[in-house]
């Protein structure tokens, strides 16, 4: 893997709030899949701008 690659991601996955962190980690497969959702959001969103911060409109 790409090491820029590697450090976006790991730029927005470290940036995680403790509430997503708390519902990736959650019994309900509805609460975790939303999760899991906006985590790949925030990651998509870091290796299209380069960053680990979420996409401006």
């Amino acid at each position: 893997m790409d090491e820029k690659v590697k450090d976006q991601i790991l730029r927005a996955t470290e940036r995680a709030p403790q509430w997503l962190r708390n519902d990736l980690a959650s019994k309900d497969a509805g609460v975790r899949a939303q999760a899991e959702e906006i985590l790949a959001t925030t990651i998509a969103n870091a290796l299209a701008n380069g960053t680990g911060a979420p996409a401006e409109d």
